[in-house]
């Protein structure tokens, strides 16, 4: 549980993003960067980052998110900004897959978790296979 002046909360919420035409883009290199960012990004809208993992085409995260904040907004902070910083710093291997300037899909999934434990979740999204 959480507390604000104005709130108590305990929201834990599953989010997935997957590269633009489900390209196989993200690298081991890329997947570390994109958790930094991401831990980043979370770190300034004080939601706290649990987990994250991904395979080639698609990122997993759970994240634990005030009931200020709009989910809708951390997701599209998430996204502009790591998909800005990726692509320069790794634009030689992205260009191989992507084009126009894209990273992810402008879809996402989001999911509430709360009926299955969260060290079930946890262990899902680290069982999640790696690029090699």
């Amino acid at each position: 549980m959480h507390r604000s002046r104005s709130s108590v909360w305990d929201i834990h919420c599953h989010l997935v993003f997957v590269t633009k035409y489900r390209r196989p883009a993200l690298s081991e290199a890329v997947l570390i960067r994109c958790k930094t960012i991401m831990a980043e990004v979370c770190r300034e809208s004080a939601v706290v980052l649990d987990e994250f993992n991904g395979e080639a085409d698609h990122v997993h995260l759970l994240v634990r998110v005030p009931a200020a904040i709009a989910l809708s907004n951390l997701v599209h902070h998430l996204k502009g900004r790591s998909s800005r910083l990726l692509r320069q710093q790794f634009s030689g291997h992205l260009r191989r897959y992507l084009w126009g300037g894209h990273l992810w899909s402008p879809s996402y999934y989001a999911g509430s978790v709360g009926g299955a434990p969260i060290t079930v979740l946890r262990q899902y999204i680290e069982s999640q296979g790696r690029p090699k």
